[in-house]
């Protein structure tokens, strides 16, 4: 009997073993994608800050530092680098954790991936093309015939780059909703229950979010918000975990 258990403890030394050689395995490549992804978008850096300066027109920021050029050069490129590499990150990630997954689990991994990347694209892009641009030209009017504006390239880009962040972070929400809705956290009658309180924080987190305090920028930000948190709800709806799915868990659980 003593000689099964010590058996057994070997083996789960070995499995423990194993997993961390595993997790080295995929962060060692991972690493490897975000450096040569980083070298690849140093070719591209110059143009991909075209593109961020579009919405100033025909206003050039300004470097007030010797190195400010050159480190928001290298910034953008590790930003392209992580892109680029990004796909790989994921499939590491998705190797390292698919084999702890139960069969239903891994459905619901395979729903991930494709909807977070999509949900997050779609933030960037509606940053991108509405938000960002109603708001520079906004800030560009404002008391325009009081202060000149000279704005700097490392402030500028670290507020662009900012916006597309938290605004592609925003989107995910309504996963987040799915989630939480799944381990039984929330569910979509409480959901429907709170939408005066969620227009209430809606509007404080658009107020935070918006770059500009003026309510026409406000209001394009809570739309979308508001839109979100309806699809929240509708995603709460098919959350329900399945009979047969818990059965699955409940025998995993016994079986373990």
């Amino acid at each position: 009997m003593s000689a099964e258990r010590d058996l057994m403890a070997t083996d789960r030394e070995l499995s423990l073993f194993e997993h961390l050689n595993e997790l080295r395995i995929r962060l060692t490549w991972s690493a490897g994608a975000l450096m040569l992804g980083t070298i690849v978008s140093m070719v591209f850096a110059k143009q991909a800050l075209q593109v961020l300066i579009l919405p100033l027109g025909q206003r050039i920021p300004q470097t007030i530092a010797p190195t400010e050029h050159f480190v928001v050069y290298f910034r953008i490129a590790l930003i392209g680098g992580v892109i680029i590499a990004m796909p790989m990150i994921v499939y590491q990630l998705v190797r390292f954790v698919l084999p702890g997954l139960l069969p239903h689990e891994r459905k619901y991994l395979y729903f991930l991936l494709p909807s977070a990347t999509i949900s997050y694209a779609g933030g960037v892009v509606f940053a991108a093309l509405i938000m960002l641009p109603t708001a520079i030209n906004f800030m560009q009017g404002f008391l325009s015939d009081v202060v000149e504006m000279g704005w700097t390239l490392d402030n500028y880009v670290a507020f662009v780059t900012r916006v597309l962040f938290w605004m592609g972070i925003v989107f995910e929400t309504p996963l987040l909703v799915f989630f939480m809705a799944k381990l039984g956290v929330v569910n979509a009658r409480q959901l429907s229950r709170g939408r005066k309180w969620a227009v209430l924080a809606i509007a404080v987190i658009a107020a935070l979010v918006t770059p500009t305090p003026d309510p026409v920028n406000m209001m394009i930000v809570m739309i979308p918000l508001y839109l979100l948190y309806e699809l929240g709800i509708i995603l709460a709806r098919f959350a329900r975990a399945k009979p047969k799915e818990i059965a699955t868990s409940e025998d995993s659980a016994s079986a373990s």
